[in-house]
């Protein structure tokens, strides 16, 4: 592929700390700085989002016109996923970048810096539900707790939620973790659950069966169901101590 070494006194030269490979960091309007590919590529060859010019040592987005334009290193650094735009010509220079990235690694003339880790986002706790004398580790959100009757002539799933607003409402309540053992609730053994003992039997019933108010009389089946029994071991990342919010209604 050509291309062509272009020189400015304002870059500053060094080399990618994950791949080993040269990069030329040039001041932008905004003061910031781009890390391009030191050699300049034929215009044709890269794709117009990743065009870029230098005037009086600014690198500013290529204007067009030019047969030559810059490429910012991160669309070839080849320890980078390669962006989908890749052609066949940046295809070949990225395969050249793999190549030198590897001798300078076989070598240790280089130890490239690992990829900062993304962040993740912090696990989903389940509502506790408490009916029926026991307590239940819910599979989703309460407003999310689809019923699991089959309705229709292909027996689908029905797709209304089990909480209702017309029907009888549990109370979110801080209770003793362990409530079967401990008498007396202290702060550090408290868990917030979606009481619905206060409610009808029939109520607490439709729910553990999993069914939404037009289906309360359909036969169970609890195999469908995604209740599991609460334990505090096994089910720890689950353990609320502060009620989500005011309105005992309101879904977790």
């Amino acid at each position: 592929m050509q291309s062509r070494i272009s020189t400015s006194v304002s870059k500053r030269t060094g080399r990618c700390r994950r791949c080993g490979n040269p990069v030329a960091w040039h001041p932008r309007r905004n003061q910031h700085h781009i890390a391009l590919h030191p050699a300049e590529l034929r215009t044709a060859h890269v794709p117009a989002s990743w065009r870029w010019h230098l005037s009086s040592g600014i690198a500013h987005p290529h204007a067009g016109g030019q047969r030559w334009c810059r490429i910012p290193h991160t669309a070839l650094c080849p320890a980078r996923t390669p962006p989908p735009e890749t052609g066949r010509h940046l295809h070949a220079l990225r395969r050249q970048l793999a190549l030198r990235s590897r001798r300078l690694i076989d070598t240790a003339a280089f130890a490239p810096t690992p990829a900062p880790a993304r962040p993740t986002a912090p696990a989903r706790t389940h509502p506790v539900v408490q009916l029926l004398l026991g307590r239940y580790l819910a599979d989703d959100a309460l407003d999310r707790i689809r019923c699991t009757a089959r309705t229709g002539p292909r027996h689908r799933q029905c797709p209304h939620p089990v909480l209702n607003p017309q029907a009888p409402a549990g109370v979110w309540r801080l209770l003793p973790l362990d409530h079967e053992h401990q008498a007396i609730p202290t702060a550090s053994r408290l868990l917030a659950v979606y009481d619905l003992t206060r409610t009808p039997a029939g109520e607490q019933q439709r729910w553990r069966a999993q069914l939404c108010p037009h289906h309360a009389t359909a036969h169970p089946d609890l195999n469908k169901t995604g209740w599991q029994v609460f334990t505090p071991h096994r089910h720890a990342a689950h353990i609320r101590t502060r009620l989500p919010h005011t309105d005992g209604h309101t879904p977790a």
